[in-house]
């Protein structure tokens, strides 16, 4: 059976060239990049170029990059480290519509007896700027705003945030695992504090992150241990997989020109085609400011759990939004937050694609897509004869709304 692969957003393909870059490291050269002698030495010299190479790719110095195991540690060490670096301060600002990692990790700090605001967003997904202005105070530690979104893909203004922050003495972090490799980020021109990313998000494999510290950031570590990462994160590095993931970087400066062209282009398609074939069905998100890779489409009146059963069972893989909530049953909190009806939300699939996908495979999705969002309406109580029956209403969340 063909393979389609539009579930991007989850993890990506490790590229054959990052494999190929890793595979000394495993077997020929093994040496700890700590060790005094020169069998470590040269692993060493290939750890501080792969950090060069992944500094390229955000703007950002390579004394300011620090490796950890994934986007999730990435997020919790700026949030701890930097409560631990302003105790006296007792309050954080996010969003409703942030990866787990960091909205699980602020219910847990309410528990703790820190004060917490999420800032709202409005239909098409884009952030309440005045919300946000209006609740920062004296005790506010961090804001912690995402660059991009996993689900929808909308892009929120980071560096105007960064700068509103910075002016109120606040430290401001990003979640930007989706938008690193994807849209062009130079921190260097920014005001951002720290920024988190996870490799697998950009062919290179799972298990290695990256927390960017701005110079002057204070930053007490989450991981305490040896010397490694100049103190700020312990344990001996993940040598091949820094490697992989300074090659992905190198692969990724080279081509986020094609990200924002090519792989658009095949998303407009995709959205267009959808859009005109089957009714009732909506793309989710600022149509304006967006990944070029990402579509969130809500196909009214069906399960998105039905929609992905049909279309694995033709070789198209795809997700229902951020794959570290998939298997619950309830509509993703991003699409309640927007304020998406119920019977559209609970109807959504993420397409998400990469470089390594052509407009065959698209062509592909277009082929088979309409007939399975026919059939699973042809069962459907709220559907019939290709009309939404009379009378029926779609309970919409409003955004802002309590969840």
């Amino acid at each position: 059976m063909k393979t389609i692969y539009v579930d991007n957003n989850a993890t990506t393909r490790t590229a054959p060239e990052v494999v190929e870059a890793m595979q000394p490291y495993f077997s020929e050269l093994y040496g700890n990049p700590s060790s005094m002698h020169f069998f470590g030495g040269q692993v060493e010299k290939a750890v501080k170029e792969a950090r060069a190479k992944m500094a390229a790719l955000i703007g950002a110095d390579p004394e300011e990059i620090v490796y950890t195991s994934c986007g999730t540690e990435s997020d919790n060490s700026a949030i701890w480290a930097t409560l631990r670096s302003y105790p006296e301060k007792r309050h954080v600002i996010t969003t409703r519509v942030e990866h787990p990692a960091i909205n699980n990790l602020v219910n847990y700090l309410r528990q703790s007896d820190y004060r917490v605001t999420e800032v709202g967003v409005d239909r098409e997904g884009r952030l309440n700027m005045d919300h946000l202005r209006d609740a920062i105070s004296e005790d506010t530690a961090v804001i912690s705003v995402m660059w991009a979104n996993n689900e929808t893909g909308v892009v929120f203004p980071v560096e105007e945030i960064a700068e509103l922050a910075t002016r109120h003495g606040v430290v401001f972090h990003t979640d930007a695992v989706q938008a690193v490799g994807k849209i062009p980020i130079n921190l260097k021109e920014s005001k951002i504090a720290l920024l988190s990313l996870s490799g697998h998000k950009l062919h290179a494999p799972k298990g290695i992150g990256v927390l960017y510290i701005r110079k002057g950031t204070k930053f007490k570590p989450f991981v305490v241990g040896g010397h490694q990462e100049k103190g700020r994160r312990g344990g001996t590095e993940n040598v091949p997989y820094i490697i992989g993931l300074g090659k992905a970087a190198e692969l990724a400066m080279n081509s986020i020109e094609e990200e924002t062209t090519r792989v658009k282009a095949l998303r407009d398609k995709l959205e267009k085609g959808l859009l005109s074939i089957i009714p009732n069905s909506m793309v989710n998100g600022d149509s304006k400011n967006r990944l070029p890779n990402t579509s969130s489409i809500s196909f009214e009146y069906v399960e998105g759990e039905s929609i992905l059963i049909h279309l694995s069972n033709l070789g198209i893989c795809a997700s229902s939004g951020s794959a570290c909530t998939s298997g619950s049953l309830e509509p993703s909190h991003v699409l309640r937050a927007m304020g998406v009806p119920f019977t559209a939300a609970h109807g959504s699939v993420r397409f998400s694609l990469s470089v390594y996908n052509t407009e065959e495979e698209i062509d592909y999705i277009l082929e088979h897509v309409p007939g399975t969002i026919e059939k699973l309406r042809s069962i459907s109580p709220f559907w019939k004869d290709g009309s939404l029956l009379t009378g029926t209403t779609s309970c919409a969340v409003k955004p802002g709304a309590p969840q």
